[in-house]
This record gives structure tokens, sequence and C-alpha cells, in this order.
């Protein structure tokens, strides 16, 4: 009789960003054995990593930076070593964001700034599509589905340039409200989502699903 396999280690990065509980269950569900911490030894030596992010981004960055977040996230993508962001935790990954007129900077690892979206309503709130590209990871199985997104900013522009023609050139899913917006990126080892997938019903999970799976063949 064949031995079960062992589940892939993930780590929820704790750091004060609200209720992550259902994060944590939602990637249980998907098959990862989960811990919730912020400890440097679980962080960096996950098989994967969630940075999950709710609220203003400027907080949400300082946050990070109290629990030594930025250097440890870049360590792991360093090394190529997965990283999801959720939510918040796909804009801090950006260059910078501005809310209230006051712009931050964000951690740099793609270019963009995360704005106010162009909507004669926000907070966009709800259930939407996206429009993924065909080779994507992460929506195998869910591209036509819908995503339930909770968020006034976004990124609405992409411009990021390859310059090692042997790169993967990174893969941008996109949704729209008020104007087309980033609603997930994946980039080598780091991937994120606008969208909360532990909150999006089984296109959700089965996108948590496919993340993990991913987790098995990276490590």
């Amino acid at each position: 009789m064949s031995a079960t396999p062992t589940p892939p280690t993930v780590t929820v990065l704790d750091y004060g960003s609200g209720n992550v509980r259902s994060a944590v269950r939602a990637l249980e569900r998907a098959g990862a054995a989960v811990t919730l911490t912020a400890r440097p030894e679980d962080v960096l030596t996950a098989d994967g990593l969630v940075v999950p992010g709710v609220g203003a981004f400027g907080s949400v960055m300082a946050e990070l930076k109290n629990v030594d977040a930025l250097r440890m996230i870049g360590r792991r993508v360093a090394g190529g070593r997965p990283v999801l962001g959720i939510c918040v935790g796909l804009q801090v990954l950006f260059e910078a964001g501005v809310e209230h007129g006051v712009r931050q900077e964000g951690m740099g690892e793609w270019p963009g700034t995360v704005e106010l979206l162009p909507a004669a309503v926000v907070p966009h709130m709800g259930w939407n599509t996206v429009t993924a590209p065909a080779d994507s990871m992460l929506f195998d199985g869910v591209a036509e589905e819908r995503f339930y997104f909770v968020h006034s900013y976004g990124v609405l522009t992409w411009d990021f340039d390859v310059v090692q023609p042997r790169m993967k050139p990174p893969l941008v899913t996109w949704s729209e409200h008020g104007a087309p917006f980033i609603a997930a990126v994946e980039n080598g080892p780091l991937c994120a989502t606008q969208f909360h997938p532990e909150k999006s019903g089984d296109a959700g999970a089965r996108l948590l699903r496919n993340w993990v799976d991913s987790l098995r063949q990276a490590a």
C-alpha cells in the first residue's frame, strides 16, 4: 500500500491584517498544512507563503515592515520559493500606492501604481468575471468563473519589460470596474490575486488547489 503524500507546508503571514482565518481554512481544504505566523523560520522555509492584505496600502506596508516581511518576501522570491499575495497583498507588490492624494512606496516587485478605480461606485464589491491567459496555472479549470472582489483601488496599467530573453514573461489576468484593472499576476514563484479566492466559492477553492498543487511540483 502506497504511503499518503505529505501535504505541502504553507505559512500564512500573520502581521495584523484583520481576519485571516478564512484563508487558513481554505488553504487547509486545498490540501496544505497551514501555519499562521510571522516567525522567520516558518516564513522562509515553508513550501509556500501567503501574504493576505486588508485595509489601506500604507498601513499594510507599515505592518509588513514591522515584522521584517519585506526582507523575508524578497529572500523567498530571489530563491524561487513560491509566494501568493491576496487583495492588498497584491497591491503592495507594485512600486507605489496613491490613496487620498498621498503616494506611498510599495515593494517594487512589479512596476505600476495602485490608484482609485475610476468607477461611479466604489468600493468594487461583489462577484466579477476575469480574463485570464490561456496558459494560466492559477485559473486552470476556472477561467470562465466569477470571483469575489472587495476593493476601491487597483492597478490600471501593466508595463513590464522582460530583459532576459530566456525568462518567461509574467501572465496577467484582468477584470473591469469602471476601467480594466489587474485581477491577478503569475510571475515565476510570485503570484497574486486582487480578489479573495478564500471567499470565492468553488472557483476560489479550485484556484487555491491549483496553487497548492504547484508547490508539490516546485518542492
